[in-house]
């Protein structure tokens, strides 16, 4: 009786030991069609020190910097504020809702407003008009990547739209006809009603 169980034991034990050993690789496969080591190469290897971790955070930056060119339509130098084009991205696609400035929806300025407050931790005025009075102009061909740019419908109107200039001529903004999106300065509507850039003390 006593010999009958120790069988019955070792042969429970061959038989978890081959399920084991054998079962993950052959369910890897079957998922991927691909052997394990081409999956484990992706993952950094940390064996080597700070110049491997180093070399791994430098990796990640490049692609994340390649997904926010790609996402926002920007030739990067991958040196801009990546705490911004993050966010930015992040906003994309939020519909527009006049005097708000939640996810659920937003408008021009409470977009803005959002923005500066996740980046920079800067609470600016709610609205386009007064955020110009709070400016420091800058001309259009040296505006940099943070600053506001400002519209009118012509001279002597009031300032009615604003954004966060990126880019290439591009700047994000929420717009009535389409929510938080990247638009160019050159398109017609822009480029006809753009008045004036702003750049806010960050530092």
């Amino acid at each position: 009786m006593k010999n009958s169980l120790l069988y019955c034991l070792a042969a429970a034990s061959m038989a978890l030991s081959f399920f084991f050993e054998r079962s993950p690789d052959s369910h890897l496969r079957n998922r991927t069609n691909a052997p394990i080591i081409a999956e484990a190469s992706l993952l950094p290897d940390f064996s080597g020190g700070k110049e491997h971790l180093a070399a791994s955070a430098s990796y990640r930056d490049s692609l994340a910097y390649h997904y926010y060119s790609q996402t926002l339509g920007l030739n990067l130098a991958y040196t801009e504020n990546k705490d911004l084009l993050r966010t930015v991205t992040d906003w994309l696609g939020t519909p527009y809702r006049y005097g708000s400035n939640s996810k659920k929806g937003t408008d021009c300025s409470g977009f803005v407003t959002r923005v500066f407050k996740e980046v920079y931790g800067i609470t600016l005025q709610r609205s386009s008009r007064s955020m110009f009075q709070n400016v420091q102009r800058v001309a259009k061909d040296e505006v940099k990547t943070g600053d506001l740019v400002f519209f009118r419908r012509g001279p002597g109107q009031p300032i009615y739209h604003v954004g966060i200039y990126l880019k290439d001529g591009k700047f994000a903004h929420s717009a009535c006809n389409g929510g938080v999106m990247v638009s160019s300065l050159n398109q017609a509507y822009y480029h006809r009603n753009f008045y004036a850039a702003g750049r806010v003390e960050t530092e």
